[in-house]
């Protein structure tokens, strides 16, 4: 196929009768087995000592670990942390109801914990795969503040080959040698981890090596309980995953029983095959089911739109731009709009009443806006609250700030130009949901907005205020009342069917909540640098007929300047042109967005670009065409493994901007980087049809051989007809292989 850039183709567990198991067995462990898995420990002391994957003779765990616990409890007291594992323990016992189900106990402690303090865990193989579901819960907790509960805890074995290391982070992030990686940091812990819900977008994880049998951890938590994921390299040089829970503290309660499990297994394949298995699980629980997209209630303008124009400041150069591309597309441009509010970014926040350009001349944009059928949605943080602002100490705002364990207020410097602080603000306190919801109605009621972008919403806040009236510390109270702020507003608003919130990141438990969710690692070099973690769409592959996501950093200007953040450090040249050398940059987040089943978005577009990034902009303006001909694959289908062909890949320049200007004026950083000159993705109708997504960044033409057998995508063998779907009717050569 010749190509001249762009082309498509289209348990809770079961109440169990014990035997007991007799201490005094001779026997080293006490091993449960199936078909697919053993694992065994420690018959002293409950160390987990193997964890064997039978079908391929894999031990995932390092060689005999009795001195490892399976398990960490934190304890706080008087604001110190005091950590037990099994060795604080002077008993253990075990039972094994039947093959596949260990049940441990560890008890009496020494001092930290009460005499009646014991910890029990299930660990329950699954028969029909090779998959383990692991179970713990504590008892005699009264009386004492259980910070954080780190189980399991597994020495994963190093095999030989390339390793790679495949999480959720937001999108997606893969990287190559994890081990080696997280070798070369100085600091003195060397971890990965990341919090759920929040940007751990799903709970799993996934470690393997190339055409050999890898490791893979999940969870199965359909309530959102706080969460991380880590892994860490211990001074032995040793990789270590586990699953750290944080425990809401109810008073009066003597036990903590998570409701869910921790999964490990093993599979054969790459992070695509984990999330096909994840997919599995998370296709079928309520945040799917009740997804908005699923159940028909996102806005049609939504998903009509075909392209987003991402600026910032006042209407002029918000909505203006928006009207340009849309009579150059002749399709449906949205806006996400920054800037619009009264307030300093970043540290002005939640005085975004009334806009910066006024009243009066903020509705009237608007309503002319949306006469021409541009739509918009307005930037309002639901998370922050500036402390320095005069609403601050007139509302008494710090009474609802998210608290530490030690009662200090949550605070963090984002405006590096004005150095003020903002506070995370409670989302278990009805007056925030009153205060934010009130603003959101103003917004949309009142100035005529179309929707808001909640920005930090895809994140979870642990608060320890008891004044609240939520359970203090973790607990999923933040999810919980998430959902009934986004209630609030869309109970306050009068075209509730045409309103969009849409948040920052991805998550699943956030599908019913949020018509729209901006995946912004498209554009990870741009805001990071090239780095050793590689974008991939992981949430997608699991969860992209039930959610609609959007938009990049992609820019062919600098960054621009807040009027009124502090004007010494204002740029020089605002919005000055970025050299043609980072074009390439430009077409690969395109082309990711494209075939990613992403809404695109450029952001700071202005009109004389079509002149003088003529090529950019119809390369943009192109696959927007292209895309919104494919939306029963692009927007509605289901992700699928892209048949192999060759890819050529090439060294292009890269550029690094701060997000909107760099402090002392140096804004831009360039790189080089070698990157795939060809990008796509596969998805797949409900229909039974499958389409193939495949946009080329390279100047040159290229030949396409594509090689796939029809039963890997379960479609009919005598389905032998191809289409294509181009911006225009072009000449090219086609040769489709079906076995």
């Amino acid at each position: 196929m010749k190509n001249n850039r762009l082309t498509l183709i289209f348990l809770p567990f079961a109440l169990i009768s014990l035997l007991l198991v007799n201490n005094c067995n001779s026997s080293r462990s006490i091993t449960a087995n199936t078909n697919h898995t053993e694992i065994s420990f420690d018959i002293k002391t409950g160390a987990l000592l193997s964890f064997i994957d039978l079908a391929d003779s894999i031990a995932f765990l390092e060689e005999t670990l009795p001195s490892f616990s399976p398990w960490e409890i934190e304890i706080a007291d008087s604001g110190r942390l005091n950590t037990i594992d099994i060795f604080d323990a002077s008993r253990f016992r075990h039972w094994k109801p039947n093959d596949t189900t260990l049940i441990l106990e560890w008890d009496r402690f020494k001092e930290i914990v009460p005499a009646n303090f014991a910890v029990s865990a299930i660990i329950l193989l699954e028969k029909t795969r090779p998959m383990t579901s692991l179970r713990i819960s504590l008892d005699g907790t009264a009386g004492i503040q259980v910070n954080k509960v780190a189980f399991p805890r597994i020495k994963i074995a190093r095999t030989e080959g390339d390793e790679y290391l495949a999480v959720p982070e937001w999108m997606g992030q893969l990287i190559k040698g994890p081990r080696e990686h997280l070798a070369s940091m100085k600091s003195a812990v060397r971890k990965y981890e990341w919090s759920y819900p929040g940007p751990l977008s799903m709970q799993c994880a996934a470690l393997y090596t190339t055409g050999k049998r890898g490791f893979y951890a999940s969870c199965n938590d359909t309530l959102a309980f706080r969460k991380n994921l880590a892994f860490t390299l211990d001074s032995t040089g040793s990789l270590i995953y586990q699953l750290n829970s944080f425990p809401a503290i109810e008073p009066g309660s003597d036990k903590y029983e998570p409701s869910y499990s921790s999964i490990i297994g093993s599979f054969k394949g790459d992070w695509i095959t984990a999330a096909e298995i994840y997919r599995e699980w998370g296709s079928i629980q309520k945040w799917s089911r009740e997804s908005r997209f699923t159940t028909g209630k996102t806005p049609e303008w939504l998903e009509k739109t075909a392209l987003w124009v991402w600026n910032r400041g006042k209407s002029p150069n918000v909505l203006v731009p928006a009207s340009d591309l849309q009579k150059r597309i002749n399709l449906p441009v949205s806006v996400f709009w920054h800037w619009w509010h009264g307030c300093s970014y970043d540290d002005g926040f939640p005085e975004y009443i009334p806009p910066r350009e006024g009243k009066n001349s903020f509705i009237s944009a608007m309503s002319a806006a949306n006469e021409k059928g541009i739509n918009a949605i307005v930037y309002m943080n639901q998370a922050l609250w500036g402390t320095t602002t005069e609403s601050w100490k007139n509302e008494g705002a710090e009474r609802f700030a998210a608290k530490d364990l030690k009662g200090n207020i949550l605070s963090h410097v984002f405006n590096i130009f004005s150095g003020k602080p903002t506070a995370y603000m409670c989302m278990g306190t009805q007056f925030w949901k009153d205060k934010y919801s009130t603003l959101c109605d103003s917004a949309v009621n009142t100035y005529g907005a179309n929707g808001v972008y909640m920005d930090m919403a895809c994140l979870n806040t642990m608060c320890f205020d008891k004044s609240h009236g939520h359970p203090v510390g973790g607990g999923n109270y933040h999810i919980q009342n998430f959902s009934k702020m986004t209630s609030l507003i869309r109970s306050k608003v009068n075209d509730k069917e045409s309103l969009v919130l849409a948040g920052e990141g991805a998550g699943e438990v956030w599908l019913p909540y949020l018509d729209l969710f901006l995946t912004l690692a498209v554009s990870k070099e741009r805001y990071a640098g090239p780095g050793a973690w590689e974008t991939i769409p992981f949430f997608q592959a699991v969860y992209h007929q039930y959610s609609v996501t959007y938009g990049n950093y992609s820019s062919l200007l600098v960054p621009p300047y807040d009027e009124l953040w502090p004007k010494q450090y204002a740029p020089k040249e605002p919005l000055k042109m970025l050299d043609r050398a980072f074009s390439k940059q430009f077409m690969m987040e395109q082309a990711r967005s494209f075939v990613w089943g992403l809404q695109p978005a450029i952001s700071n577009y202005q009109e004389f670009l079509t002149t003088e990034r003529k090529e950019e902009i119809a390369y943009l303006t192109e696959l927007a065409v292209v895309r919104n001909k494919g939306l029963q694959y692009l927007l509605r289908g289901k992700f699928m493994r892209t048949p192999h062909f060759e890819i050529p890949i090439k060294e292009m320049d890269i550029s690094r901007l701060s997000i909107y200007a760099g402090k002392m004026g140096e804004s831009v950083t360039s790189f080089k980087g070698n990157y795939p000159l060809i990008y796509t993705g596969t998805w797949k109708t409900d229909k039974n049809n499958l389409g193939i997504a495949i946009a080329s960044i390279s100047d040159e033409p290229f030949n396409l051989d594509l090689k796939f057998n029809s039963m890997d995508y379960h479609l009919p063998f005598q389905a032998r007809s191809i289409s294509l779907i181009m911006w225009k009717e072009r000449k090219s050569q086609t040769t489709l292989k079906v076995k």
